[in-house]
């Protein structure tokens, strides 16, 4: 007997079904609902899958035929039309397989609207990290500072491109920026007193390793309201032999009373960065694939916003994933999610960003399809003046689109801005067909590029780490929801 309306609809695509934890999960990717199933229903759901993806109709018959092929005792014929007929209920009410929005793809104006910039205000750094990807902080050329002069042109640049938008966003970046914190001060003010003039206002952020977190710098920051991501990667001797000093000593015992000074003055941050935020990042590499233990490490130190990402290195570099690290890395992610449960409302509680979805308030459709916006939503300018789509292009002269000393300053080179908004997701093969396609928005443009070659073209590892981090945050986004349930 034939069930279901599913014709043209594929589950494998659009369901999510997996086991995490002590839970057997259904995410419908399509409307974000979360569904905790039973045993039987999760084979059910498994087994009208496998139907699917053999080319086969989804018929009782067929769903007792796949229990049969692997071994698992099928439910009893009542249970089955039981089971059937929730499945179906949810579908009619849109929760379960939710149809996919058909021919939506982003419609941008013609000219750009640049919301954010990050000013690259320092190519040089006191540290000497081995995993850095701007070389240590030159970026492949000379080390240098940015002028004033450069940092308000970007400042009129960001202010005037951004068209019809209110609120601005402008990164101090670098190598180390607080190398020029007179400049940054300056270019602070400036912001402002411009911003104000053309009604608008500009959220400011910085992202320091901390070597120069003063007292008198910390106040200021706070004065001013800026964002400030930090840097460190977690136990004392993974952080050292990753981001030493240029001399070969290690930052860690330096840095670490200054972190957690500064983080003790933003216990109201928001797991999301949104407002005044401040969260401490880290990078995890093959040397440290029980970066769970650094994540816990920092979160006992105080630190509540901690975001530690996964190194994108060359198969050449020692501290690159090998062969084999993968299962290992997905059990760092299980052991964190039960870790960060275990602690929800305790003294020692922590938010880890890559398990935060808001599944109630997440970004437009098209948001979600085309990513951050490099390359014409953002872009990064280097000391020079010089614009490229993100931090990470900077230096590479294939992704130069422009300058702020060019005869028309507020123009990108308009084959790049096309080429940045056509790498969205229903442009890229493997993520047209992936479940977690809306929330990775095809991965990262600058590891794509450099694994690939190409925008349209996925690095895979990336993708095999964002879609574990989704489970976890998934399943902890249920226990969150049953605890409070529970209250």
């Amino acid at each position: 007997m034939k069930l279901l309306n599913l014709e043209g609809y594929s589950i494998k695509k659009n369901v999510h079904s997996y086991r995490q934890g002590d839970l057997l999960i259904a995410h419908d990717v399509n409307s974000g609902s979360l569904h905790v199933l039973d045993e039987a229903t999760f084979n059910v759901l498994k087994a009208m899958e496998d139907l699917q993806e053999s080319g086969e109709d989804i018929t009782t018959e067929g769903i007792i035929a796949v229990f049969e092929r692997i071994k698992k005792s099928a439910p009893l014929e009542k249970e089955l039309f039981e089971i059937l007929e929730e499945l179906e209920e949810l579908r009619q009410e849109g929760t379960l397989f939710a149809m996919e929005s058909e021919g939506i793809t982003p419609n941008y104006p013609e000219r750009p609207i640049v919301k954010a910039i990050c000013l690259h205000v320092a190519h040089d750094c006191n540290l000497r990290c081995a995993y850095c990807f701007a070389g240590t902080g030159a970026f492949g050329g000379c080390r240098t500072l940015m002028s004033f002069e450069t940092g308000r042109r970007g400042i009129d640049f960001v202010l005037e491109s951004s068209g019809h938008r209110d609120h601005c966003e402008v990164d101090f970046f670098g190598g180390e920026p607080l190398l020029n914190f007179g400049v940054v001060k300056d270019l602070v003010a400036y912001g402002r007193k411009a911003a104000a003039a053309k009604g608008k206002t500009i959220k400011f952020t910085m992202t320091t390793n901390g070597v120069l977190l003063t007292d008198k710098i910390q106040e200021f920051l706070e004065q001013e309201e800026i964002s400030v991501v930090l840097s460190l990667d977690g136990r004392p001797e993974v952080h050292d032999r990753m981001r030493p000093h240029a001399d070969g000593r290690g930052s860690y015992a330096e840095i670490t009373p200054r972190i957690k000074k500064f983080v003790s003055k933003r216990s109201n941050s928001s797991p999301y960065a949104v407002g005044t935020y401040y969260y401490v990042r880290g990078t995890y590499t093959h040397f440290n694939l029980d970066f769970d233990r650094d994540v816990l490490h920092m979160a006992d130190l105080g630190i509540k916003q901690i975001s530690v990402e996964p190194v994108v290195a060359g198969p050449r570099d020692d501290y690159a994933f090998k062969d084999g690290d993968l299962d290992k890395i997905r059990e760092s992610y299980d052991r964190l999610g039960e870790e960060l449960i275990a602690r929800r409302g305790q003294e020692s509680d922590f938010n880890f960003f890559h398990f935060n979805v808001a599944l109630d308030q997440g970004p437009c459709l098209i948001k979600r399809l085309s990513g951050c916006g490099a390359g014409h939503e953002y872009v990064a300018i280097s000391p020079e003046g010089d614009l490229y789509p993100c931090h990470q292009f900077v230096g590479q002269e294939a992704y130069k689109m422009g300058s702020l000393y060019d005869e028309e300053p507020h123009s990108l080179r308009s084959e790049l801005v096309q080429d940045f908004r056509s790498a969205h997701v229903f442009a890229k093969s493997s993520c047209r067909e992936c479940w977690a396609r809306f929330a990775c928005s095809g991965g990262c443009h600058a590891a794509n590029v450099s694994f690939t070659r190409k925008l349209t073209e996925v690095y895979t590892l990336g993708c095999e780490l964002q879609k574990k981090r989704l489970e976890v945050a998934l399943y902890v986004k249920i226990h969150e929801g049953l605890q409070a349930m529970s209250l």
